[in-house]
C-alpha cells in the first residue's frame, strides 16, 4: 500500500532543498495546485496544472528568492491507506537578497491517487506571512533547527518559539 506521508515529505524536501526532480515522488504528472493567499507579503498564481508547473512555481521560482527554508507539517503523519490529509503548516525562510526572514503558516489539503499514493491535488492556504529583520536570523533558525522535521507537534513548536512580536500572529494561529 502506498505511503502518502512519503509523498508529502518528498514535496517538502523538494521545496526546501530546491530539488524539483523529487516532485516525481510526490505528485502525479497531471496534479493540480490551488493557492489561497490571505496576505500581501507573498504571491502565487491561484491555480497551477501539472507536476512540471508545480515544480516551476513551488521549487524553481521559490528557490530563486528564498534560502534557509524549513517547512513543517503540524501533527502526526497521515495513516496508511488514507487518500486525503489536511494539516496546518509553518514555514521559516530568509530572503536571499536581503536576509530578511519570512515566517508563514496556513493549511495544506491533500488528495492522493489511491493506486500510487502520489498527490493529485494540493490546496495551500497561506494565512500569515510575517516579515522579521535579518538580525533575528540566528534565533529563528535555531528554533526551526531544534524541531522535529518535517512532522512536528504544535505544542513543541509553540513552546520553543522565540519571543518575537513579529511572529506573534503565526504563533496565535498555530494555537487555534
Amino acid at each position: 500500500m502506498p505511503n502518502i506521508a512519503d509523498s508529502i515529505e518528498k514535496y517538502i524536501f523538494a521545496k526546501d532543498s530546491n530539488r524539483p526532480d523529487l516532485l516525481r515522488q510526490a505528485f502525479t504528472a497531471d496534479a493540480t495546485l490551488e493557492m489561497v493567499v490571505r496576505t500581501g507579503v507573498i504571491s502565487f498564481p491561484p491555480q497551477v496544472s501539472g507536476r512540471a508547473g508545480i515544480a516551476d512555481v513551488l521549487v524553481r521560482r521559490f528557490g530563486q528568492s528564498y534560502e534557509n527554508v524549513y517547512t513543517f507539517c503540524l501533527g502526526e503523519p497521515p495513516k496508511a491507506g488514507a487518500n486525503t490529509h489536511a494539516c496546518k503548516w509553518l514555514v521559516g525562510m530568509s530572503v536571499k537578497e536581503t536576509r530578511e526572514l519570512r515566517i508563514g503558516c496556513g493549511e495544506y489539503h491533500w488528495r492522493f491517487a489511491p493506486q500510487s499514493g502520489l498527490a493529485e491535488h494540493l490546496c495551500i492556504t497561506i494565512e500569515h506571512m510575517q516579515v522579521c529583520p535579518s538580525q533575528f536570523l540566528e534565533p529563528v533558525m535555531n528554533w526551526l533547527q531544534s524541531l522535529d522535521y518535517p512532522w512536528c507537534l504544535p505544542g513543541e513548536m509553540i513552546e520553543r518559539a522565540p519571543q518575537l512580536s513579529n511572529i506573534a500572529p503565526v504563533i496565535e494561529y498555530l494555537q487555534t
